[in-house]
């Protein structure tokens, strides 16, 4: 059956209307930024407009790519399609950080040229209301991605974030910074522009690392961070008790939003019941997917000795 032939989920339709949400509204914020940025000359309004072009590349290559992370796994693709996710947010992050580390050098070049003079209030009440229509489609992001798992939805909503706290962040410099004028901190005037958007970059990047080193972890196929480890463990040690199976390995994996849990057990007997051994794996997955939205669990008769 062909990719297009084939039905969409109800996930699947929602995620894509998020992240076309996501996309319209973007397109419409890079244009106004861009615009304004010309007009203004201001540093930090020029900044934010590439970094929001600079993901609204991404989510185009998403939205023709979204149904392969719902195609089921088969014998050809194992893991199905959920590591290409991983490697996409893997690009997405170091573009992102490209862009910022860029953008910062040309800031840096125009702090030490002497800095600009700009309409501080007038940039102050444009950031604001770039703040609050960010904070909007935010609420309404949260709001679709309720009852959906999804790393590439989690990470736009990311991104959102970040666009509310940085041009509410730069609204507010921008209004303490007029307050400055009679002061003797007023020399920091032609400066402070290129200041906020350096202050908001180093804000950005630790973010965008995190998340590279966490999508890292997937592709190599890492165990994911210990709470996700000891969450599954607790709640399989039950399970696995009342069947008289006694864990040996937890090997655990995550690719992109799938996580893949198989759990190596040994018995005390010289025979295993199959029915048991089903019964037990339903459970698991059971329990499991009450907590962890895409989970995979399988049981495994370790047979070694010793």
């Amino acid at each position: 059956m062909s990719l297009h032939a084939s039905k969409k989920s109800p996930e699947e339709i929602l995620e894509e209307k998020i992240l076309l949400l996501s996309f319209l509204s973007g397109v419409c914020f890079v244009i106004v930024e861009l615009f304004y940025a010309i007009y203004s000359h201001s540093q930090s309004t020029l900044m934010d407009a590439l970094y929001d072009a600079s993901e609204l590349v991404f989510i185009v290559l998403l939205l023709f790519l979204t149904p392969l992370f719902h195609m089921p796994v088969s014998e050809k693709h194992p893991y199905g399609f959920f590591q290409l996710e991983s490697v996409f947010i893997l690009i997405k992050n170091i573009m992102l950080i490209s862009v910022t580390a860029s953008v910062l050098t040309g800031v840096i070049e125009k702090l030490f040229s002497g800095g600009s003079n700009i309409d501080k209030g007038q940039v102050s009440l444009f950031q604001m209301f770039l703040g609050f229509a960010s904070l909007l489609i935010l609420l309404i992001m949260k709001l679709m991605s309720k009852n959906i798992s999804s790393p590439t939805v989690k990470a736009e909503i990311l991104g959102w974030k970040l666009d509310v706290c940085y041009s509410l962040g730069i609204s507010f410099a921008f209004f303490i910074s007029m307050q400055l004028k009679h002061t003797p901190l007023a020399f920091l005037s032609p400066y402070f522009d290129q200041l906020i958007a350096i202050v908001i970059m180093l804000f950005m990047i630790p973010e965008s690392i995190k998340m590279l080193m966490e999508t890292f972890r997937e592709l190599f196929l890492f165990s994911p961070d210990k709470k996700t480890v000891g969450r599954i463990k607790e709640l399989s040690s039950g399970i696995l008790k009342d069947f008289s199976f006694h864990p040996v390995f937890y090997d655990i994996a995550r690719t992109g939003r799938q996580l893949w849990v198989a759990i190596y057990f040994r018995i005390n007997s010289d025979s295993l019941n199959v029915c048991q051994l089903h019964e037990a794996t339903n459970r698991l997955n059971q329990i499991l997917s009450g907590e962890f939205t895409d989970i995979s669990c399988e049981l495994i008769l370790d047979s070694r000795e010793g």
